[in-house]
């Protein structure tokens, strides 16, 4: 079990009178306590009226209070963005982090419709724009020459920076397929019971693009503070094909959740 990486979702949503800097004294503390990784989800405007921080803005925050833990957005909603300005944020970010980042991105889904209203971006192009910036990506962040039109004048992004680990999101068979072509690992919400049978797909897929097979990182509600259950419950995840798990707390206080987390690690 020693090979199962554990993160934690850390304290993106801010309440009226709160005090500023949670979310980076979280991250700091997760280093203390061991975690391979902080997440930040991303959102620009949640459909339940969640107020919720910009993912890489918050990330960039957490950088600069850490030395060693990972910095994943799980997962970037790439079609809202523009995938340029996209390349310069996840390059500057490896600057400033020491190239720390897992960039998880996904296409996005219907929940959240005010986000796509806002950016001016049509649902139904979410597919293919995020399979052209998953094409570009990485060359923009290499600062390679990257033409981003067939009639268009190369351009170059400087400086160029270490292309992140790429986690694709989603639990459709169109993500698995992007998983498998592009990406570095894949990222799922889907329960426990649906990871042997998404893994078996992924080795499929992964088969007939002649490459490895992505690495799984799943999401874990913790809704109980028995250290006992989390490690079963982690356990679980692991022997279903989990290689990450990134625990979001969804009740009582951040930080002591985030101690009985770790208590449960140190049992696996």
């Amino acid at each position: 079990m020693t090979d199962l990486d554990i993160g934690v979702m850390l304290p993106a949503s801010p309440t009226p009178g709160e005090a500023p800097g949670k979310l980076v004294a979280a991250a700091r503390r997760a280093e203390e306590l061991g975690f391979e990784s902080v997440w930040m989800g991303d959102q620009l405007i949640v459909g339940t009226g969640l107020p919720l921080l910009d993912s890489l803005t918050s990330l960039a925050a957490a950088a600069a209070v850490t030395e060693r833990v990972k910095l994943g957005v799980g997962v970037l909603i790439l079609p809202l963005r523009q995938v340029v300005w996209v390349a310069k944020q996840v390059a500057s970010l490896q600057h400033l982090s020491g190239d720390r980042m897992l960039l998880g991105v996904g296409a996005g889904n219907h929940r959240h419709h005010q986000s796509w209203a806002a950016a001016g971006v049509s649902q139904r192009d979410r597919g293919r724009l995020t399979d052209e910036a998953l094409r570009l990506l990485p060359d923009l962040i290499a600062g390679k020459p990257v033409r981003l039109g067939p009639e268009a004048t190369p351009i170059q992004l400087s400086p160029p920076a270490t292309v992140p680990p790429v986690i694709v999101g989603g639990m459709s068979d169109a993500a698995l397929r992007r998983a498998a072509s592009v990406g570095d690992g894949w990222y799922t919400l889907d329960p426990p019971d649906r990871l042997p049978g998404a893994r078996a797909r992924l080795e499929q897929l992964s088969a007939v693009n002649g490459r490895p097979v992505p690495a799984i990182t799943t999401m874990a509600r913790m809704v109980t503070g028995n250290p006992v259950l989390i490690a079963e419950h982690l356990a679980d995840l692991a022997a279903r094909g989990a290689q990450r798990v990134v625990v979001m707390f969804t009740a009582g206080d951040w930080f002591r959740q985030a101690e009985l987390l770790a208590e449960a690690c140190r049992l696996l």
